[in-house]
């Protein structure tokens, strides 16, 4: 309520309270009230709002009423909590085709919910530097370093978008103080040698199920095709496929950007054993490749993200078996193939330009991420010129 000259004003603060929650003699929530201190804690936020305005407009000589001070605070804001504002930046990207983004919000949100034990009724005004360094604290016992930093750079998206939106004020913003770029760290390198692709080939996998054998198959197919990228492997259709040559577009540049760029190179003989392996009964050029996605069940495209996401995992699960399998300390998955092929072009002194052209990337830059560091042999090799 906002007094003033015996006029009162009534303004939502944007949450709802159960009657049997509230004290309505001291005007505040009851001890048992859900989200007592968040709620407590917004409470006095807009307190202290109404009356420093109110300050500054009478230091200020500027005439006021209750109405015209309510409409100049709740003007600025869009008061929304962040579990709903998260559903609706999820649901824009859906409605646009942006599926991918709407998986990154959504595994952030999904991440906040298991901190929060499921409550996200909160305001952005709570996620404090205290706040952040308590979810820091709680994701380290259970997440990877690299994870953690996606995590938090994905939150201060998020909360640059409620600026954006007037959900929340941007004097309210955290990551002044608490820096997300104290979790960059350089990310390892993936790639694996050429004697370590070799025992992958040899390993017998004759006797172990349909999935083991299909995940191997995959992963040298990445890497004997120039490093293709899951996601363009498991698109891939027999009418991209001509001559003994497999030419492609990026699926992810050519959603991004308007130029398409295609990569097209000459199949060895182990990658046509394995397309030979997997091609159905009287194949037609619309038909894939491989048995990931299906054009009577996988439709839309979130239909075929979703399916292409699960087998993913399932890829990746027995990958790591198969390397303990043949003996690698690397955690293998699909992308280590298409490190290993840049590293072991890079070895073979390619120029990085081809290289790059190969991996269908923008820029050289991108390409560079992917290569390996010199080996200590390369520099001392290279120190003896001295």
């Amino acid at each position: 309520m906002i007094y003033k000259a015996g006029i009162r004003k009534y303004r939502s603060i944007g949450i709802s309270v159960f009657a049997k929650f509230w004290d309505f003699k001291r005007q505040k929530p009851k001890s048992s009230c859900p989200n007592k201190d968040n709620i407590e804690r917004l409470i006095d936020l807009k307190t202290r709002e109404y009356k420093n305005l109110a300050i500054e407009m009478s230091a200020n000589s500027k005439s006021y009423t209750p109405n015209t001070l309510a409409d100049k605070v709740e003007t600025k804001l869009n008061i929304q909590t962040v579990g709903e504002f998260y559903d609706k930046l999820i649901s824009d990207y859906l409605n646009k085709g942006k599926y991918g983004n709407a998986l990154v919000y959504a595994t952030s949100k999904r991440c906040i919910q298991r901190f929060t034990h499921s409550n996200l009724s909160f305001t952005f005004d709570v996620i404090d530097p205290k706040w952040l360094l308590r979810y820091e604290e709680w994701m380290k016992e259970s997440y990877k370093e690299t994870t953690v930093s996606l995590r938090f750079r994905t939150l201060r998206s998020v909360f640059n978008k409620a600026i954006e939106m007037e959900v929340v004020k941007k004097d309210l913003y955290p990551f002044d103080k608490f820096k997300v770029s104290k979790f960059n760290t350089s990310t390892k390198k993936r790639a694996i040698s050429k004697d370590d692709i070799r025992k992958i080939e040899m390993l017998d996998l004759s006797s172990e199920e349909w999935y083991m054998r299909f995940s191997r198959d995959l992963f040298i197919f990445s890497y004997y095709c120039a490093g293709i990228n899951y996601c363009d492997i498991a698109l891939l259709t027999f009418s991209q496929i001509k001559n003994d040559r497999l030419s492609y577009y990026r699926h992810k540049t050519f959603s991004r950007s308007k130029m398409r760029k295609e990569i097209s190179f000459a199949l060895n003989s182990r990658c046509k054993e394995i397309i030979q392996a997997y091609c159905p009964p009287f194949a037609t050029d619309d038909d894939y490749v491989f048995p990931i996605l299906d054009r009577k069940i996988h439709v839309t495209e979130l239909q075929k993200r979703n399916r292409m996401h699960k087998v993913q995992g399932k890829v990746n699960h027995f990958l790591k078996i198969i390397a303990e399998r043949a003996g690698l300390q690397s955690n293998l998955s699909m992308y280590v193939a298409r490190h290993t092929f840049a590293t072991v072009m890079k070895r073979s002194n390619v120029n990085i330009a081809l290289i790059s052209d190969l991996m269908g990337h923008s820029s050289i830059s991108t390409t560079q991420i992917y290569l390996d560091s010199f080996e200590n042999s390369q520099i001392d090799k290279a120190m003896e010129n001295l």
